[in-house]
């Protein structure tokens, strides 16, 4: 059709041939747009992984994101400690592909002393070119020997093995003892807590059960 025949057509038909023309262009350029997308987030994902073992769900692509279904990785420490990450869903945007967000996930940490713990939230956000596990919100931790918690406004370095939590601490410990505290940092190297602005509640004072022992009759 030339142009002079095109300008000749009514608004409606010049609209109609523009949105064909669209539509033409999408079909082409929304499936090499996704696979663009899908490969730079892989791309991300194995290169913060190597080592580890990682496997994925479902896979969606649109013009805009790239979700990936049950996501899970399995790594190692470098002090021998293994660790599990996992999430219902991933999901990266075409313009951000290096920060994934997670939904519902879950970290499960086995310690080499034996002790396990993990830790819950319905969202987080894994900057793989920082290597940064970041959760805005609240998490859920609990480990094997009873220890219960809530932090809000964490991130974990991987590479220093770090979790710097900003936001209100709960911590109750299985003996009785519980802190809260307006932020922590956690060395996973040598699993040394330092709370900030914390206040300590104790079940007993120190040697307190052994000055009740020697106060009882013999």
């Amino acid at each position: 059709m030339s142009i002079s025949t095109a300008a000749s057509l009514p608004p409606i038909h010049r609209r109609l041939q523009r949105r064909n023309r669209l539509v033409r262009v999408l079909r082409l350029a929304v499936p090499i747009l996704g696979a663009l997308v899908l490969f730079a987030l892989m791309l991300q994902i194995v290169l913060s992984s190597l080592g580890g073992r990682f496997s994925i769900g479902q896979i969606t692509v649109t013009p805009d994101a790239v979700t990936v279904a049950a996501p899970d990785y399995i790594g190692v420490m470098q002090d021998g400690s293994s660790y599990r990450v996992s999430a219902s869903s991933a999901r990266a945007t075409t313009e951000r592909p290096d920060l994934i967000g997670l939904a519902e996930a879950k970290l499960v940490l086995d310690r080499i002393d034996g002790v396990q713990l993990s830790a819950d939230a319905a969202l987080a956000q894994l900057d793989t070119t920082n290597q940064l596990t970041m959760v805005p919100g609240v998490a859920d931790i609990a480990d094997s020997s009873g220890t219960t918690g809530t932090l809000r406004d964490s991130v974990f370095d991987w590479q220093a093995q770090l979790l710097t939590t900003n936001g209100e601490v709960v911590i109750d410990y299985a003996d009785g003892t519980t802190v809260r505290a307006g932020g922590l940092v956690y060395d996973a190297q040598s699993m040394i807590w330092t709370f900030n602005r914390s206040v300590v509640t104790l079940p007993s004072t120190p040697g307190e059960n052994d000055l009740s022992d020697g106060d009882q009759d013999p």
